[in-house]
Order: C-alpha cells, then sequence, then structure tokens
C-alpha cells in the first residue's frame, strides 16, 4: 500500500464522508471495514423472503438528501437515484383521518384546522433560507455563519417539545404531529432541546419530500463508495481493526467507531484520563425493530397514509410523550411510539409486483431483551385493521441484534448516544475541538461526534477539516 496521508476506520456515511473530504483535498487515503460490505447504519437485505429488499437500520433519508455536504457530490452519477413521495409523513389518529406532512406549507396548513395560521407562522420564517440553516444546525458548537437565522431557531428549539406543541398549538392534531417530529431525537419529549429536532424536521418536509434511494439505502453507501474510489481512495473490507499496530502507517487515523471502540484501539496511544471520560459517553436507548414481507400495501384507516415515507403511529401528545418517558426510565410501554417507513409505495424494486415491504421500530430502554413484536404489530392494528392478516412473514432485530450487527450501536442505540443539553455538542468529551483527541494522529468521526445520529455525513466532513489542519492542509 502507497504512503497514506490519513486511514478511516469504518465505513459508514460518516467514514465515507471523511475520506471523501481528505480525498478531495488531494490526500492518500483508505478505510478499513469489519464487515462483508460498506455502509454502517445505510444498509439494505433481503431479510425476510426472496425479493424483499429491507434496509436494516435507517430508511428514509432527508437530511440525507438536504446535507450539505452530500449536496456538493456527483452522487447521482455513482448510482443514486432519489425518489420522492407524496408526502413526507402520515400521523394517523384514531378519527380515522391522518395529519399530513406535504411539501407544500399551504396544503399542511389547511389540514390543521385552527392551527394552520399558527403553524405556518412557526415554520415559513426558514423556508427563505433553509440551506443556510442547516449548514449552521449541523455543524459543531461554533459562531454561526447566520446568526440572527441560528437566534431565532434556537429560541424555539431550546423549548421542550411538549410546552412548544402546547404553547402554540390548540388542536391534538397539530400537537400529535409536532410530537412525532420531536420523538425522533429519542428523549422524553418533556426535556429542553427537544423542540430542536421537531422543527427541524418539519422545515425539511418543506424543503423536499422525505425520499428513500432507489434500491435500498445501501445504494447511498455504495454511491459514496464509488465516488471514493475514483478520488483515488481505497477500501479494504473484511478487515477487522483491533489496535492501531495492524494498520499501515499514516499520518492521521480517523474513527467511525464508537467511543468505546476508540479507547480499546487506541489503548495507552491516548492518555488514560482521555480514556476515562470516553467511558463516562451516554449511548442512551436502544431499538426494537421489524420488517414485514406484505402481501398487499397497509390498509390504514385514512388511505392518505400511504401518500408519505414515513407514518409517525402513536396517537395523541400524550401518548407519545409516555411512550418516550417509559423507555428511558426503564420501562416498555404498552403502546409504544412507532417510526414506520414504507419504501415500497415509492421505490417498486423493494417488493414483488403487487407486494410490499414494511418497517417499523419503537424506542426501548439500553439493552432491553424484551420482544416488542405484539405492542408493534397492535399500533398497527389499531391505525390499520387488518394489517396482521397482510403479514407473509416477519424479522425482528433487538438491541442486542443491533449492537452485533454494526458495534457502534452500543446497548442498541443506533442515533450512536444521548443528544441532550449535556451530550448534544460535548460529545464524546468536551473539547474545543470536539472532533481532537489528545493523540494529534487520532480523531473520531462517528455520530459520537457532532451533529450526531443520522445518514449526512456531517461528522465526517467536520472530523476530515480538523484533520486536514493537522495535516497541514
Amino acid at each position: 500500500m502507497a504512503d497514506l496521508d490519513a486511514v478511516v476506520i469504518g465505513s459508514g456515511p460518516n467514514g465515507l464522508a471523511a475520506a471523501i473530504a481528505l480525498a478531495r483535498a488531494g490526500r492518500a487515503v483508505a478505510v478499513f471495514e469489519a464487515a462483508a460490505e460498506v455502509g454502517g447504519g445505510a444498509r439494505s437485505a433481503e431479510l425476510t423472503l426472496p425479493g424483499f429488499v429491507h434496509d436494516v437500520c435507517s430508511a428514509v433519508h432527508p437530511m440525507g438528501s438536504l446535507s450539505p455536504f452530500f449536496r456538493e457530490l456527483p452522487l447521482e452519477e455513482h448510482g443514486l437515484v432519489w425518489l420522492r413521495p407524496r408526502a413526507s409523513v402520515a400521523h394517523p389518529m384514531d378519527d380515522g383521518r391522518a395529519v399530513m406532512l406535504y411539501r407544500s406549507l399551504e396544503r399542511t396548513a389547511a389540514g390543521l384546522g385552527v392551527d394552520g395560521l399558527r403553524y405556518a407562522r412557526l415554520v415559513r420564517p426558514f423556508l427563505a433560507r433553509p440551506h443556510e440553516l442547516l449548514a449552521d444546525v449541523m455543524a459543531p458548537l461554533r459562531i454561526p455563519d447566520h446568526p440572527l437565522l441560528m437566534l431565532r431557531f434556537g429560541l424555539r428549539a431550546l423549548w421542550p417539545a411538549t410546552w412548544l406543541a402546547r404553547g402554540i398549538f390548540r388542536g391534538e392534531r397539530t400537537r400529535a404531529l409536532f410530537a412525532g417530529c420531536a420523538a425522533h431525537s429519542v428523549l422524553p419529549l418533556g426535556q429542553p432541546l427537544t423542540s430542536a429536532l421537531g422543527l427541524l424536521f418539519a422545515i425539511t418536509a418543506h424543503v423536499e419530500d422525505w425520499p428513500v434511494p432507489q434500491g435500498g439505502s445501501r445504494a447511498i453507501s455504495s454511491a459514496l463508495a464509488s465516488y471514493l474510489k475514483s478520488l483515488g481512495g481505497t477500501i479494504e473490507t473484511h478487515r477487522r481493526i483491533a489496535r492501531l499496530d495492524e494498520l499501515p502507517p499514516a499520518r492521521a487515523v480517523l474513527f467511525d467507531t464508537s467511543p468505546d471502540q476508540l479507547s480499546r484501539i487506541a489503548g495507552d496511544a491516548l492518555p488514560a484520563g482521555y480514556r476515562r471520560r470516553l467511558a463516562r459517553y451516554r449511548y442512551g436507548p436502544g431499538a426494537f425493530k421489524l420488517d414485514w414481507a406484505l402481501d398487499g400495501p397497509i390498509p390504514w384507516k385514512d388511505p392518505a397514509c400511504r401518500e408519505a415515507s414515513t407514518v409517525h403511529v402513536g396517537g395523541t401528545l400524550e401518548e407519545i410523550a409516555a411512550s418516550e418517558r417509559d423507555m428511558y426510565r426503564g420501562r416498555h410501554a404498552e403502546r409504544p411510539f412507532l417510526i414506520l417507513c414504507q419504501q415500497s409505495e415509492i421505490d417498486a424494486t423493494r417488493a414483488p409486483a403487487g407486494q410490499h415491504t414494511g418497517y417499523a421500530y419503537c424506542h426501548v430502554p439500553h439493552g432491553s431483551t424484551a420482544d416488542r413484536t405484539t405492542a408493534i404489530e397492535a399500533q398497527v392494528e389499531r391505525f390499520a385493521p387488518g394489517f396482521r392478516d397482510r403479514i407473509l412473514a416477519r424479522h425482528a432485530m433487538n438491541t442486542a441484534w443491533f449492537e452485533q450487527y454494526n458495534p457502534n450501536y452500543v446497548g442498541g442505540a443506533i442515533t450512536g448516544g444521548v443528544a441532550d443539553a449535556l451530550q448534544l455538542f460535548n460529545r464524546p468529551v468536551t473539547r474545543i475541538d470536539p472532533y481532537s483527541t489528545p493523540n494529534p494522529r487520532l480523531f473520531i468521526c462517528s455520530a459520537a461526534a457532532p451533529p450526531g445520529g443520522g445518514v449526512h455525513g456531517m461528522c465526517g466532513y467536520w472530523a476530515a477539516q480538523s484533520a486536514l489542519k493537522r495535516l497541514g492542509a
């Protein structure tokens, strides 16, 4: 192997993004991946029956298509095709009518009744410059490039989601819609900053319909890998790194790993005090996920639900808040909040003709071994009577399965770690440059660094900028 400027351990979207950023700067870079294929949280497989392609972890990608870094890359030239639904989110209610989140702000507001104007006033100010907002939000803690825009966002983002929903909205439907978006934070909705993700996801839905990649989430990873190779970067799969001395010589090493793996692989190359700080990193709750092979579409009470790539299944604000509060306190909700994706409604390559895939997960306590199959399917059946009769086969993943599949998902924490007020920017530890370590050669580029979880590559991009400073770029 030729002399390398940098090596990256792990080929998730952040690892590949870091490698691409380095290669675009003219640096020689190699990626080492323990698994048989690249991708980390962006892989797809036939988990149930032949011909049914399921996304193993991430599924719908608003932050992927809107990522400030991915938008710069010619990924379409490397096979990535985004397919967009007619709506980003459907939120079914017990009265049989779903709340819909469309790209059109006016159409969405029209379905919110008395809250239509309130919702529009909340979201509209950010739609004039959404990409500028995303560039600042998806960055480490710093002086923002657009301070007034960020100030306006921050004044709302700081609120607990329950406070904002009840303080601004009067109707049950709008409160539920906002709660569903905010619950992606994997935090109790009474915590500060939970409004940030609720507001951000609402904004993104009015910029682009939340898309899925044709052929599965693995298409994102394949396009990133192909582009990296076109820049001269190399990727070696089936190559698990257990110690630093197993790597070829390089001036910088970037870890697309969890903090515990960074500590274990680096060993004495990092000070004992820093490793103790890494050991205090909080991974947070896990996930229990089901994938289904279905003999037809999900029979929602409101057929409009089929227009959406994502369905938030959980009923009212109060129900969703209770579910997320329970999982954070180590309990399993009787009626868990579900994030359900129906990729085959948008992408015909995911299932045989006339048949469909289904995907849903709920948040569970860290390391939970509980089987949530019955509770999840009961929630879907609640809003889609006859759903169970459509199931041809199912595949279940608990927290142990997730961690075995990807060691970054410690205790089943698929977002890379708690993103509350104490650890949103101070991840994996408090440092002026969060991607650096006390060893000037070693960097962390995973979702355990800012801005955190999601398939957007921004953790990798910013880690690469930190490494490039050390490399003298």
